[in-house]
């Protein structure tokens, strides 16, 4: 059975950084492209950005030049920087898979942006 468990949200002012990190367990996960997902309150899951196996990285609009996708496949670790934080990049975030039938989602990471 895969895991997914995230951690490193809390609460920040605008402008603030926050760190994510995604530990994958039950698989090595080195092979897949890994994402990482956003739901804010009444609104649809959005992707945020992928990073394939061989790194190349990929990015919504709305975080680009701010976010920063990486992965450490010796530790089945993905990890996400978010820097310039604003209001609405507010929300649970998950990792995933990026392409594919997704692993069971995990709890997520809760980031408040809020001065």
């Amino acid at each position: 059975q895969v895991q997914l468990v995230e951690s490193g949200g809390g609460l920040v002012q605008p402008g603030g950084s926050l760190r994510l990190s995604c530990i994958v367990f039950g698989t090595i996960f080195s092979a897949n492209t890994m994402g990482w997902y956003r739901q804010a309150p009444g609104k649809q899951r959005e992707w945020v950005a992928l990073i394939s196996s061989g790194g190349t990285a990929n990015y919504a609009d709305s975080v680009k030049g701010r976010f920063t996708i990486s992965r450490d496949n010796a530790k089945n670790t993905v990890y996400l920087q978010m820097n310039s934080l604003k209001p609405e990049d507010a929300a649970v975030y998950y990792c995933n898979k990026g392409v594919g039938t997704y692993y069971p989602w995990g709890q997520g990471a809760q980031v408040t942006v809020s001065s």
